[in-house]
């Protein structure tokens, strides 16, 4: 689609490194999820997540997560106004639309887990009041895996809360040569300019929910999730929240490629985006960037047989 193409483009000015990343962040946002950037530093990850929050014109908050930081400092804080005689709430950096967490992990479980309402159903709970989240609402999170003074795990609850965990790896040298050229996080970031206004994006995201899939590819779905929950390897499969986030990522993902309908491919390609950080193994241990999960997932995936 057009409207894609343009938002992919203009991503592409800042962020020269993988080019599939950009793919699955626009599909995670379509699919109205939240997506966990997962990898070494320097490779990439604020900067592909601030570029996207650039390129639409919605409202953009950053959190540097520090062990200090505390859930009002996420939430917002009701506080006593002495010239109204009453409480008023004052909102806190969650009520935008785009909501970078960076290094989620360095932040105390108590802050982690203040986000797991926001994330789950687009709404916080203050001294008994609920207020809803502006629309759209995305979560985008970074963290280093391969960093653990001073870190805390997430916990099983806050990871089923990603749609996706993608992890970018290192640039290719054409590419590495570009960025050391070009220096895009001091020109081309603060050049950028939004492409998509926010109803654009919430009418994508609707028409991505009234995409219609085949009950055999729905099948599909729901075989390789059932294959989780067999497997000898694997202590905990996938939930039917994490079958429901796969077909939804699928939908978004035939929509990005300019079709109505969902294919097995769709399905397929982000199988180990979406389920690996939602399976525990058995020989569970945090390892890093999850890759006991995903090779776990790459096996499951050529068992389960295709419906075309």
């Amino acid at each position: 689609m057009q409207r894609l193409e343009r938002l992919r483009s203009n991503i592409q000015k800042c962020y020269l490194g993988n080019q599939q990343a950009i793919d699955k962040l626009i599909i995670c946002l379509l699919a109205k999820g939240h997506m966990l950037i997962e990898d070494v530093p320097g490779v990439g990850k604020t900067m592909l997540a601030t570029a996207l929050a650039r390129s639409l014109d919605c409202r953009m908050a950053r959190l540097q997560m520090t062990p200090d930081m505390l859930p009002s400092d996420v939430l917002g804080v009701t506080v006593w106004d002495q010239q109204k005689g009453e409480f008023i709430f004052k909102p806190g950096p969650i009520f935008a639309n785009i909501v970078l967490a960076d290094e989620i992990n360095r932040t105390t479980p108590r802050t982690q887990s203040a986000l797991l309402e926001a994330m789950n159903e687009a709404q916080v709970s203050i001294d008994g009041h609920t207020h809803k989240l502006l629309q759209p609402f995305i979560v985008i999170a970074t963290q280093n895996p391969f960093e653990f003074e001073g870190t805390y795990f997430l916990p099983e609850s806050q990871l089923d809360r990603f749609l996706m965990r993608i992890s970018l790896g290192y640039p290719s040298p054409q590419d590495e040569s570009r960025i050391l050229t070009l220096d895009p996080s001091r020109n081309a970031l603060g050049d950028l300019r939004p492409v998509l206004t926010a109803q654009e994006l919430v009418n994508l995201q609707d028409r991505v929910q009234e995409l219609k899939i085949d009950q055999t590819l729905v099948d599909y779905v729901v075989q390789i999730a059932n294959a989780t929950r067999r497997d000898e390897q694997i202590q905990t499969g996938v939930s039917p929240r994490g079958a429901l986030a796969l077909m939804h990522t699928a939908k978004a993902t035939a929509l990005v490629s300019g079709r109505d309908y969902v294919i097995p491919e769709d399905i397929t390609r982000n199988v180990v985006q979406v389920f690996a950080h939602r399976v525990i193994p058995k020989s569970y241990s945090h390892d890093g960037d999850g890759m006991v999960a995903s090779r776990i997932m790459q096996r499951l995936l050529e068992t389960v047989q295709s419906p075309v």
